[in-house]
């Protein structure tokens, strides 16, 4: 016996599919309305529309990876490449190599101090270690006696506005006290370690003897007595400090303070 109660579910059912529809869809020769806004597409990568001349274009990789800011290549001077996922080969920052930083949507010269380093230029001019005060430079200015050794470390240009000076004994036996740090920092930044020998220093001591008669009680005050200054070198193969004659050839190492 057939179930005259299914077939009246399922035809009632039914009868209701053109109602719903016709209430969902309306139909439209709208072109706009339907998407297609483009007068054409690039290399024909889309539909037209079947009701005028507009069309729907595809978006490519390319323009949909540009409207999402990936539009850096990043290679190039400064650059050691992008950071985070690419899209299309671009990226939407570069990361940037050593003494660089990433300002104003490039990789751009790093000037200044960055820890232990101070950059000019991108380029590396001094270094000094935790606690320093000063930076020393990453390679001798040469051997020289003391006055042209004054004189060079002053007119030394380590970047625009940065002029180096000859270090004081109190300096250079930091230098010394801090030496194999100091030239790992240089060694790994195109410098050269410190040489393992004597460094003019700023500073001098009073040296005095008695010239001619030696009168009983020879003091620095009395005429017969002579006095001179001497400039202090500190030798950098074991930081001890003594007084060395000006016209002696020491090597030289400037410093600089920021």
């Amino acid at each position: 016996m057939i179930n005259t109660r299914l077939y009246l579910i399922i035809g009632t059912s039914l009868s209701l599919i053109p109602t719903f529809a016709y209430a969902q869809c309306v139909a439209t020769q709208d072109c706009a309305a339907l998407g297609y806004t483009e007068a054409s597409c690039s290399g024909g990568s889309g539909v037209k529309c079947p009701f005028g001349n507009k069309w729907a274009c595809f978006e490519n990789e390319e323009n949909i990876c540009k409207k999402n800011g990936f539009t850096k290549s990043c290679t190039g001077t400064g650059y050691v490449g992008g950071e985070g996922q690419a899209c299309g080969g671009k990226y939407a920052q570069c990361l940037c190599a050593n003494g660089y930083e990433w300002q104003n949507g490039s990789c751009q010269f790093w000037n200044g101090e960055n820890g232990n380093l101070y950059y000019c230029n991108g380029k590396v001019i001094g270094v000094k270690t935790s606690g320093m005060e000063f930076y020393v430079a990453m390679k001798d200015i040469g051997v020289f006696e003391w006055s042209d050794a004054d004189s060079s470390c002053r007119n030394h240009s380590f970047c625009s506005g940065i002029n180096g000076k000859l270090p004081t004994k109190n300096q250079l036996e930091t230098i010394y006290n801090n030496k194999s740090s100091l030239n790992n920092l240089m060694l790994a930044n195109t410098g050269n370690k410190l040489v393992e020998g004597f460094y003019w220093s700023a500073s001098s001591e009073r040296v005095c003897s008695c010239a001619g008669a030696n009168p009983q009680g020879c003091t620095p005050d009395n005429p017969f007595t002579t006095c001179s200054y001497e400039y202090v070198v500190v030798n950098m193969a074991n930081g001890s400090a003594t007084t060395k004659n000006k016209s002696s050839s020491y090597n030289v190492r400037a410093v600089f303070n920021p």
